[in-house]
């Protein structure tokens, strides 16, 4: 082992000792039982789902117990940093109200990056203690050890007789570091250790995994500008400088956990405590799979915020998914029922866009036509600046528009799931965005199959006697009446039997002017429609249809 002066003098002068950090970063005075927890995404990547499914299960755990949750940028692996990552962080937790309770404070900071000297004193100290060793290996050495691991079926990995530099003496180190050589520091896996390890999970109880062997990589090349640790190494120091209690991650991690126990052992840390949460899956044809970003635009949180799902309708459907129970509950009880990890299942839950819609239309359904007018218009307001600035200079009619078949009925509307569907449904309100229909002769009449020469008459025919009638039965026989001087079949029954007698029915006719006002044959009551719209409005639309 290398003298302590030699091992000191590869670190800055100014080094803080272990024990300075243990007074700078003390032990949170929190309630018994209190849960600190943390949310670690790496700027290697956007947003996945299921981090923010697991971010939700942090935050939730530590309010509910009277913690703290913390939210950590683990930027430790620069080269694979994606440029604008970091951003999104605080555009999605920031919209789904996961931001950190400490955004700042005394157990930052909160980027790894800038936790450079906190790696370097505990890299140090390991070092000092023999508990790790500098390794001076080549790339072309660590490629050509795999190659014959492989080619004598050998477990992959830097250990035993493979670890070239675990047992190198003094004079051989000493003569790396006088070439100038750039180094790593790597971990000493202890050599009496149990094959295997138990550990307790608080999801799934008691888990087996085989033993960690190998020396992994604490703390990267020495010929970096900044001497940066892996991810391993980070997590123990971090969490347990941050008074971490409760470490909820994905269960990809649960193979890392007899490394990371070690690390926390020769660190002298206390554990802390592991729950590992299935990942999200989708239905495939066959059986199931994870969600993926590079093959499910869904798995992206970039989506839920581009097609506008309200937050409080995804954070409900996240804690469905969490705990089935609260999924059969009204949202705002689900919301307010704390989490807790002992009734997390253990297989993945599916996720299921079309459940999240209906969720979604039940809780917009909810709100009053301001409270949706304000949402949709914040959405378009980043999404469709041109339908921001109708909304704006249409807030009256939008807010009215929206209220049709909402406003004190029983079962109000549910045609809204997200705010980008407020420009199909509800566009047609809007003059200054609608396409006014071609004539008769344009497609969405056609399709009706009504003579154009009929169209035209029939319409000319309800414009020339057209009242803008409070009462809605009184308004539509103005259609029947139109219908019938047109010989329009009373009724669909009688159109069909005798169908060579009549242009349509009553309910072509009537679609004709549904047609004409909205430029769809499915939509809200036509009376409705027309009493938000205006006589004036109305009329306009009706004899660009006559043509």
């Amino acid at each position: 082992m290398l003298d302590r002066q030699v091992i000191d003098s590869l670190f800055p002068a100014d080094l803080p000792e272990p024990a300075e950090l243990e007074q700078k970063y003390p032990p949170r005075q929190l309630p018994e039982g209190a849960m600190v927890t943390r949310l670690g995404p790496s700027p290697t990547g956007f947003v996945h789902i299921g981090g923010l499914y697991v971010g939700m299960i942090n935050k939730d755990l530590a309010a509910s117990t009277g913690g703290t949750y913390l939210l950590r940028i683990e930027d430790t692996d620069q080269a694979r940093e994606v440029e604008g990552a970091a951003e999104q962080f605080g555009r999605a937790f920031g919209y789904f109200g996961l931001e950190a309770d400490e955004p700042e404070g005394e157990y930052g900071p909160y980027y790894q990056s800038q936790r450079e000297t906190l790696y370097l004193t505990f890299a140090r100290e390991l070092l000092r203690e023999g508990k790790a060793y500098l390794c001076f290996a080549t790339p072309e050495e660590l490629t050509d050890i795999r190659a014959r691991q492989e080619a004598s079926k050998a477990p992959t990995g830097y250990y035993g007789r493979w670890a070239i530099w675990r047992n190198a003496t003094d004079e051989q180190l000493q003569t790396a570091l006088d070439e100038g050589r750039p180094y790593v520091v790597r971990f000493r896996t202890p050599e009496d250790g149990d094959r295997r390890v138990s550990f307790d999970d608080a999801i799934r109880g008691k888990l087996q995994h085989e033993a960690n062997r190998n020396d992994v990589v604490i703390l990267k090349s020495s010929a970096a500008a900044l001497r940066l640790p892996t991810y391993h190494f980070a997590h123990a120091v971090d969490d347990h400088l941050m008074r971490v209690t409760h470490v909820i991650r994905g269960e990809e991690w649960i193979s890392s956990v007899p490394l990371h126990l070690q690390l926390f052992d020769a660190l002298g840390f206390e554990r802390v405590t592991y729950a590992h949460i299935a990942p999200l899956m989708k239905t495939i044809s066959g059986g199931k799979r994870k969600l993926s970003k590079r093959k499910d635009p869904e798995a992206g949180v970039d989506f839920y915020i581009e097609q506008g799902f309200p937050a409080p309708a995804v954070q409900y459907y996240l804690r469905g998914l969490a705990n089935g129970r609260l999924a059969e509950v009204p949202l705002e009880q689900a919301l307010s029922t704390p989490l807790e990890l002992g009734e997390f299942g253990v297989a993945g839950p599916l996720v299921d866009l079309v459940k999240l819609e209906g969720m979604s239309a039940d809780y917009i359904a909810s709100l009053t036509s301001p409270q949706v007018y304000d949402q949709v218009l914040i959405w378009a307001e980043r999404f469709d600046p041109e339908l921001a600035t109708v909304l704006k200079a249409e807030k009256d009619l939008a807010v009215k528009a929206i209220g049709v078949e909402r406003e004190g009925v029983e079962n109000p509307r549910k045609d809204l799931r997200k705010w980008s569907d407020f420009g199909p449904q509800y566009g047609f309100f809007l003059p200054t965005v609608f396409p006014l229909i071609a004539g008769p002769t344009d497609e969405r009449v056609t399709a009706l199959n009504v003579a154009p020469e009929v169209v035209t008459a029939f319409v000319n025919t309800f414009i020339e006697g057209y009242q803008h009638l409070e009462d809605q039965p009184e308004w539509f026989n103005q259609i029947r009446e139109a219908a019938a001087k047109n010989n329009f079949a009373p009724s669909p029954k009688e159109f069909k039997k005798n169908p060579d007698a009549y242009p349509g029915s009553i309910r072509e006719a009537s679609q004709l002017i549904r047609v004409a006002l909205t430029g769809s044959t499915r939509s809200p009551d036509l009376h409705a429609i027309a009493v938000v719209l205006g006589q004036d409005e109305v009329l306009r639309r009706l004899r660009s249809l006559a043509g």
